[in-house]
């Protein structure tokens, strides 16, 4: 494996021949990203075939088995060919949400049932259609099923999907047994209940014989991320508890202790309808670890996946295999339907629990990505759908191919808790300059709330400074000593200055979002042979005396105005998108919003329709009113983390783009 330069020598040589001099700068000003490594291929289906993509299932001779949501199963015969063979295998089924083979018959879960398919005379269809088991359900749309995984004993996991309320349409409920939970399908097809507190487990992996489950943003579920599924645990989402009096359940805390320490917030207005929960901002919140200290059932995540950054409908597990995808084995790459993307968490187990970071891997895909699996040749399967939701892919369906081009990507291989920080370990060896200079590093710390509203800001930021850096001596490490680490927080970890040693190039990915559920014991290094070398520091110029600066203006910060036509006032120039676009991504507006068409959210022109003062965009991006969009069936969280100055810039470019028709006269809080 090389360091990849054939595509940057590429995009360094447009049309004509340059000079030597202009070739190298060329080069090296431009380093590669993401797609010039893993290449996304089309799985050419039958003209007509709609794959709303459910399940994917490898078959021992390479054919690849796909279950649509609509009910139908494919056998794909020679899948990475050009031209695969799509062989309809049954039809019929309930909305097919996961598939997996096992003793020469697939299982695939239907919405209420675990079922058995088998071809017994060979000719290529299902005669055998056997449950295996029943599965509760009410009717309610929102109960689907997912799975199965199979375990090393070769039974199998599945997990229901909890319903929504009929008045209270944003509270997750449990109206049958075992909904909002992990459920262990024995080998004589009982339903054993495992564990609960989930709410939308669209994610089950087995990974080297364990359980691992992804869930998403919602009521009670502050963000999506990465829970270990232990017999017995709780993750957070109250609903399955109205059956932890089951003889046959193995978790026993109830809803009605839960509640006594939490408020759930079912709350009626004077005429007795339901009011929903919304964000409160600077109120006395709880955290899930906090919970924790009162409830020990409660299991935190292996890693939080940030709400708008990694995702905003977390799905599918998987384990990079050995000979795929480069110096990643054994690591995990998590789906996501909603941003059409593949995000790649390192674990690690302290104090004998797992924990890690999360590192952008892969995005772009046609549509959302639900259920992956790997091909033969290393490659691997991505199977998607945007359900009637919306995903940053703008396509409906889909099924690809993500191939590794055996090159070697500059990116964060691991990020390890250390007694006094991290130890970043990189694919390819640094630039030793950049690497020893702590302003290439930044390091902040963040948690969301526990809470029954629909997902929760980031809340009790905090900077962590970076104190010292000791890179090893293959340029392969570096040891980064922090301040203020806090147990249980997200640290989001952005090395945007350090550069490798060949080529000078960027990292592919800079940030890591590291979940610190323990803080390792151990050594720390002395500060004696680590290098305190702060560029920064050395750049800084002490801003002029004497001149007080404009209420509400940074000093240095450029200021453009224009005349009001009528009052002769000045008028704020609103930001053009280049300048915008920086604070839409670091602020994840630009994960659910594009500008000119519907996403996840309503495009940014169709905000600017309803004539909304920039104050009022303000408030709403702080508290969002969902009943405004009911078109949009994915609620935006509230995010009072946004800082107003950034606020308003936005909302500002928002309102350019009705093209000066911004109704202003109109009453700021008409939807």
């Amino acid at each position: 494996m090389k360091p990849m330069y054939t595509s940057i020598l590429r995009r360094a040589v447009v049309g004509t021949m340059l000079s030597a001099a202009a070739f190298s700068v060329g080069w090296a000003q431009e380093s590669p990203k993401e797609e010039d490594f893993y290449k996304i291929l089309k799985v050419s289906a039958p003209e007509g075939t709609l794959l709303e993509v459910g399940g994917l299932a490898v078959l021992p001779n390479g054919d690849l088995g796909v279950a649509t949501r609509r009910g139908d199963i494919f056998i794909v015969e020679n899948p990475t060919s050009r031209r695969p063979f799509f062989r309809k295998f049954a039809s019929g089924l309930h909305e097919v949400l996961g598939l997996a083979y096992k003793d020469g018959a697939l299982y695939c879960a239907q919405r209420g049932e675990l079922t058995k398919l088998v071809d017994s005379n060979k000719d290529g269809k299902a005669d055998i259609i056997e449950t295996v088991t029943n599965i509760p359900v009410s009717g309610h749309y929102h109960e689907y099923t997912f799975g199965p995984k199979i375990a090393p004993d070769g039974s199998f996991f599945i997990s229901g999907n909890v319903a929504f309320g009929d008045e209270k349409w944003w509270a997750g409920e449990s109206r049958v047994p075992w909904r909002g939970w992990i459920m262990h399908i024995t080998k004589d097809g009982q339903i054993e209940p495992w564990a609960t507190g989930v709410r939308s487990p669209a994610g089950l992996g087995m990974i080297d014989g364990e359980l691992f489950y992804a869930d998403n943003q919602g009521d009670w579920i502050g963000s999506g991320g990465v829970w270990h599924v232990k017999k017995g645990a709780f993750m957070g989402h109250p609903a399955g508890l109205r059956w932890s009096g089951d003889p046959k359940s193995p978790v026993k805390l109830t809803q009605e202790q839960l509640y006594a320490k939490i408020n759930p917030r079912d709350n009626r207005d004077e005429r007795g309808r339901a009011i929903k929960p919304e964000n409160v901002v600077d109120e006395k919140y709880v955290t899930l670890f906090e919970m924790k200290k009162e409830f020990p059932e409660i299991q935190l995540p292996v890693v939080w996946l940030p709400h708008g950054v990694q995702g905003i409908s977390n799905s599918e597990i998987v384990q990079i295999p050995e000979g795929s995808f480069g110096p990643f084995t054994g690591q995990l790459l998590v789906g996501d339907q909603g941003q059409s993307k593949i995000t790649r968490v390192f674990m690690e187990k302290v104090n004998g629990e797992f924990q890690g970071a999360s590192i952008d891997f892969r995005s772009g895909f046609r549509s959302g990505v639900l259920r992956m699996a790997w091909a033969k040749d290393g490659s691997l399967f991505v199977g998607e759908t945007n359900r009637g939701w919306g995903s940053a892919g703008e396509a409906d369906e889909g099924l690809q191919r993500l191939t590794w081009n055996n090159q070697m990507p500059f990116e964060m291989r691991a990020v390890r808790a250390m007694p006094d920080g991290f130890e970043v370990e990189f694919t390819t060896p640094v630039d030793r300059k950049s690497a020893e200079d702590l302003a290439s590093y930044s390091v902040e710390s963040f948690i969301y709330k526990y809470h029954p509203v629909y997902g929760s800001p980031t809340v009790n930021k905090e900077a962590c400074a970076v104190k010292g850096v000791k890179v090893s001596p293959d340029g392969l490490k570096a040891r980064v000593i922090v301040d203020n680490l806090r147990q249980y927080y997200i640290h989001n970890l952005t090395l945007d200055g350090v550069r490798a040693a060949e080529g000078s190039y960027s990292l592919v990915h800079p940030t890591a979002y590291y979940t610190l559920n323990n803080i390792p014991e151990g050594q720390k290094l002395a500060m004696t042979g680590v290098s305190t070398f702060n560029s920064a520091a050395s750049k800084a110029v002490p801003a002029k005396k004497g001149i007080p600066a404009k209420p509400g203006v940074k000093a240095g910060a450029k200021t453009t105005a224009v005349s009001g036509a009528k009052t002769g006032t000045l008028v704020a120039k609103a930001p053009t998108f280049e300048e915008v676009k920086p604070l839409l991504n670091r602020h994840t507006c630009s994960a659910c919003h594009n500008a000119e068409k519907r996403q996840v959210g309503p495009a940014f022109a169709d905000v600017a329709k309803r004539g909304y003062s920039n104050e009022k965009i303000v408030e709403l991006i702080y508290n969002p009113k969902p009943q405004n969009w009911p078109d949009y069936s994915t609620e935006m969280p509230p995010m009072p983390q946004v800082p107003k100055a950034d606020a308003l810039k936005i909302a500002a470019w928002i309102n350019s783009l009705s093209g000066g028709k911004t109704a202003a006269a109109k009453n700021a809080d008409q939807p």
